[in-house]
């Protein structure tokens, strides 16, 4: 447990995340970074828009991915149904996937976030309902290494890609990815949870969390759920409050 008196209480801390805490609430609590667990999602996050929805167009050979897309939006399937739907229409070969994932620009910031992060101890998770091998590809490109991914995996045979879903949860048909189940392992005990996200993928994750930095659907999630959370723009926004934290 963390020396500081108020984080060794759990019930304070479930209650911190179930209210949610803004750049004031961190300042009255003295929270420093050592004191946190950073997660990340990846698209439209870290990338600027949606990269997997960008693949998926770029290389579908026919229209079907975007009923499924529209039927996921309005909470008719969940995204393991969608995303497996999604890459039956898709061709493309590995050389052609990388290739077009090298075009793919990350927000500068994220870098900076980084340094900012290991210069403190604190290791960040990568936690994406996409798949690992399209954001470490992406990354590589960009030269950053060492970043845990936690997401959905492919296989690619020729041209078809054949997804698969370690982390789901079989009792929750809603995300291909129980993004929740990284907030509440073992690891995460007596942390300050950060999250950072933007969209329906981010909505029960985020829940979780002691500070949210949220976005568009997100923020507009939270909104209607009472909960408090910090808006930001693009990840300099995130950056600044998070150096903020250096000397908590």
């Amino acid at each position: 447990m963390l020396e500081t008196p108020w984080l060794q209480k759990t019930g304070y801390l479930l209650n911190a995340a179930a209210a949610g805490w803004d750049l004031d609430d961190l300042q009255e609590q003295r929270v420093a970074l050592p004191q946190c667990r950073v997660f990340f999602d990846f698209d439209n996050t870290i990338s600027s828009f949606d990269v997997l929805d960008s693949l998926i167009e770029h290389f579908a050979i026919d229209g079907q991915w975007r009923v499924l897309e529209q039927r996921w939006v309005a909470g008719e399937i969940g995204s393991k149904e969608c995303l497996r739907g999604q890459l039956r229409s898709l061709r493309a070969t590995r050389e052609q996937l990388v290739d077009y994932l090298a075009t793919i620009r990350i927000d500068p910031y994220f870098k900076r976030i980084l340094d900012v992060l290991k210069a403190q101890g604190v290791h960040p998770l990568i936690v994406s309902d996409s798949f690992s091998f399209l954001i470490e590809t992406i990354l590589k490109h960009h030269d950053v290494h060492g970043v845990r991914i936690l997401a959905n995996r492919l296989r690619i045979q020729g041209d078809r890609l054949i997804p698969s879903f370690p982390y789901e949860n079989p009792a929750c048909c809603s995300c291909a990815h129980c993004k929740t189940s990284h907030l509440r392992n073992e690891d995460s005990l007596g942390k300050v949870l950060v999250y950072v996200g933007d969209g329906r993928s981010d909505y029960c994750a985020s829940m979780q969390a002691h500070v949210v930095f949220a976005k568009d659907s997100l923020a507009e999630h939270l909104e209607q759920k009472g909960k408090k959370f910090i808006g930001y723009s693009n990840l300099q926004d995130v950056y600044e409050a998070l150096k903020g934290l250096n000397h908590g």
